[in-house]
């Protein structure tokens, strides 16, 4: 091999290998971050836990929406306190005070970023579609637990209060939705 092939095919190599490893960096980081709940991503599961501590902890509810986004948001109750393991049930109230109808989809956190492993969520409407019509207002219901090895872990043990954050943003109509929404032209005599 001379040397101008070898120098081509170690540069294609470090080529491809550094677009695979980019490309492999978006799912890769994803898994990680449910695995460990670096960054506060929550655990998920089926069902409730079936250990439940006498330890209680405090949850705390935040919402907001995007800057561009015109529906109002908040948590129907701020703060719960809860055993360890004990299922939770809150609710998020949306509204769209506007004369059009609004998508949206939500995103979320919990801090501090060490809970987000032990913060496990069974049911949520996090990242769905959501649709409301002119003045419309909904509840949306987060159903979670807070996993019981929370206590055991050397820094979980500390954490005696979990915030859940929602940001909503708008997103397009749904493509029925949308159809209706195309304006007719003006009849004119």
């Amino acid at each position: 091999m001379t040397p101008k092939t070898k120098t081509l095919t170690q540069t294609l190599s470090v080529v491809v290998l550094m677009g695979s490893l980019a490309w492999a960096s978006v799912p890769f980081y994803d898994w990680f971050c449910r695995v460990t709940g670096f960054g506060g991503v929550t655990g998920t599961a089926d069902l409730g836990s079936e250990t439940i501590l006498d330890e209680t902890i405090k949850i705390r509810f935040d919402a907001s929406v995007d800057k561009d986004m015109k529906w109002r948001f908040k948590p129907v109750e701020r703060t719960m306190e809860l055993k360890i393991g004990e299922t939770g049930l809150a609710f998020y109230e949306a509204y769209n005070p506007t004369d059009r109808p609004i998508a949206g989809s939500a995103s979320y956190n919990v801090t501090p970023y060490q809970a987000g492993g032990f913060f496990t969520k069974i049911d949520c409407f996090c990242f769905e579609e959501q649709l409301l019509m002119p003045r419309e207002r909904v509840q949306m219901p987060v159903t979670f637990y807070v996993d019981p090895e929370i206590v055991d872990d050397t820094e979980g043990k500390y954490i005696h209060t979990i915030t859940l954050s929602y940001t909503f943003h708008e997103i397009d109509l749904p493509e029925a939705q949308a159809a209706l929404q195309i304006d007719t032209p003006i009849k004119r005599n």
